[in-house]
């Protein structure tokens, strides 16, 4: 409940929350959607997939950047945190067929799946990150390569 507590609290354009995040737990429907992320099988491993779901997929912010894959991302990432915070471990998945996982948790042909979430507690430390400097990847006042 924390981390869902997490996603809702979470900041939107406008507060709207625009969202709705499905919560898999049952066996047979993540061996479903295992398939729908070309076979990734620690998706069917894992004992909670979280689906972040966009309710307003037209939605343009100001500035001209779709706003329905920033809102419930930005959910999702509080959700990482706070799992983190108690002590699970998450995986991001990007790699999905939209309709197929539409089909395994009945969602709704007008809405877009932003992104799934597995979440439970690490088999392993997994592997090492490797991260940019601040050098590469900050610039100060003017954007510079």
């Amino acid at each position: 409940m924390k981390v869902l507590e997490a996603a809702r609290l979470a900041p939107s354009g406008g507060n709207r929350q625009q969202w709705k995040f499905v919560v898999v737990k049952d066996a047979e429907k993540r061996k479903q959607l295992s398939k729908a992320v070309n076979g990734q099988a620690h998706v069917a491993g894992a004992p909670v997939v979280i689906a972040g779901v966009a309710t307003a997929p037209e939605n343009i912010m100001m500035g001209g950047v779709p706003g329905y894959p920033v809102d419930p991302a930005i959910a999702i990432d509080y959700v990482t945190l706070a799992a983190v915070d108690v002590g699970l471990g998450s995986c991001w998945i990007g790699a999905f067929s939209q309709d197929g996982a539409k089909k395994v948790m009945g969602i709704p042909d007008n809405y877009l799946i932003v992104c799934l979430l597995t979440l439970g507690f690490p088999a392993d430390e997994g592997r090492p990150k490797t991260r940019k400097s601040l050098d590469e990847i900050v610039c100060y006042d003017t954007y510079s390569e």
